[in-house]
């Protein structure tokens, strides 16, 4: 469980670390258009929340797919990789193309760290290497 948390905590810190780059480093005014809204800017509050949902999101269904099925590594991994995929339509509303790129990039480092961590620390992969021992 510990694994499992300091994984969401780690994609957390990639978030922030892409945003802090962009915005503090490079000057990329990180701004998103939703719909017929005013521009909004997303700053390290809204990434933090974001990416630590997407955390917590995964690790929940990794959990209960744990407990029905002995295939939950290989469903979750498909189904997360599904949701970084279906993800990256939300940076379309960035309102410059530089803003469009650190928003993809910070979904891409989000799932860079989850995606591995997660899944190093399932169930099935600790029983298999207990029964190789």
């Amino acid at each position: 469980m510990a694994a499992r948390a300091l994984t969401v905590g780690g994609a957390v810190v990639a978030a922030l670390a892409v945003w802090a780059l962009a915005v503090a480093v490079i000057g990329v005014e990180l701004q998103v258009e939703p719909g017929t809204t005013e521009p909004e800017t997303v700053g390290p509050a809204m990434v933090t929340i974001a990416s630590l949902a997407a955390g917590l999101a995964g690790w929940g269904l990794l959990a209960l797919l744990e407990r029905l099925t002995s295939r939950a590594r290989g469903v979750w991994t498909a189904t997360a990789l599904a949701a970084l995929l279906m993800s990256l339509a939300g940076p379309l509303a960035g309102v410059s193309a530089a803003a469009t790129a650190t928003l993809a990039a910070m979904h891409v480092a989000v799932a860079a760290v989850l995606v591995p961590g997660l899944r190093r620390g399932t169930r099935a992969q600790a029983r298999d290497a207990s029964a190789s021992s």
